[in-house]
């Protein structure tokens, strides 16, 4: 089975990753400083691009008290996207994550694995219910449709655990196949941020201004 096959048409023709020669691949990770790693998911999710064994391998060397995670992908295979998502749950450092471009299908889930979701400007996120192959009989297409279910439910919960909602909801607008700009998706909850540099939009402040105020909601708790 082909990756690309399992990817909606309108996100291939919009999505063209850029190669990181020095690795041969399009992820990358990276210390930057003593106290923080920077992780670039910039790739399709699966055999094809990013494959899980591999990223989850090079994230246990990452020992930096905070990780960067920038995406730009259109998704790819969930079982993959989903290890990714705990492997990025279960690891000690706090997680922020910027979408940079696109995070799609399985990167927009591995998105909310961050305990901080920012989108950068002009950014968009897209959800859409699982998507698979099936060659067979009756028997094996019912079989795939039952998985889909189930998978588009666990995908479901993960966007109502972080953004409130039922995952009946949730599924409603999956099905809907929803694309998001970046303040849009921080209005519905899939970030917690959106950077722009538009004054009139006010409920989105530019980045000086989100630092600030988180610093200062900082400052207030531990007072």
């Amino acid at each position: 089975m082909n990756l690309r096959e399992l990817i909606p048409p309108a996100l291939l023709s919009r999505y063209r990753p850029p190669v990181n020669a020095a690795r041969g691949t399009w992820y990358a990770i990276r210390n930057q400083a003593a106290d923080r790693a920077v992780v670039e998911l910039y790739d399709f999710i699966g055999e094809f691009g990013v494959p899980a064994r591999e990223f989850v391998r090079d994230l246990r060397d990452v020992d930096a008290p905070v990780i960067d995670l920038r995406i730009n992908s259109p998704g790819g295979m969930y079982w993959d996207g989903l290890t990714i998502y705990n492997a990025l749950k279960d690891h000690p450092a706090r997680v922020e994550a910027t979408v940079d471009g696109l995070a799609a299908s399985a990167a927009s889930f591995i998105f909310q694995a961050a305990e901080l979701r920012t989108m950068n400007r002009h950014s968009e996120l897209m959800i859409h219910d699982a998507l698979t192959l099936t060659i067979g009989n009756e028997a094996d297409h019912l079989a795939s449709a039952a998985a889909l279910g189930r998978v588009s439910q666990e995908i479901a919960a993960i966007y109502a655990g972080r953004a409130g909602g039922t995952v009946d909801e949730w599924r409603d607008a999956m099905l809907a196949e929803m694309e998001y700009t970046a303040v849009e998706a921080a209005d519905a909850g899939l970030a917690d941020e959106a950077v722009t540099d538009d004054a009139e939009l006010s409920n989105t402040a530019p980045r000086t201004q989100l630092v600030t105020a988180r610093a200062r909601a900082h400052l207030e708790r531990v007072a």
